[in-house]
């Protein structure tokens, strides 16, 4: 498997950082991935829907820790690289929620 394109959407909301599109061989698409500031940093959250009894529950997810690396790794790259083409810098972003 190798992730072939990742496209980030920045958002400006309190946790929600981006929400992110990404290719997988050039053959298959997943939408709506997000990158969140948790407690530990930023954390990509799968796809998810939410089920009738409230709680959320992913719908498409890695099966494995190695290909949810990946993943992680080509979207955090991906998104730094789309903060700093806004002139920001991942530092900043941290500051801005202290404030």
């Amino acid at each position: 498997m190798k992730i072939t394109e990742v496209k980030v959407f920045p958002v400006n909301e309190d946790r929600l950082k981006a929400y992110v599109t990404i290719t997988i061989d050039e053959c298959f698409v997943v939408r709506d991935l997000k990158v969140i500031k948790g407690n530990a940093g930023l954390f990509v959250a799968m796809p998810s829907k939410k089920r009738k009894d409230g709680q959320f529950k992913d719908i498409a997810h890695p099966l494995n820790q190695e290909t949810r690396d990946e993943i992680e790794k080509a979207i955090f790259e991906a998104f730094e690289k789309e903060i700093r083409s806004m002139g920001q810098s991942l530092d900043e972003l941290d500051r801005d929620e202290d404030d």
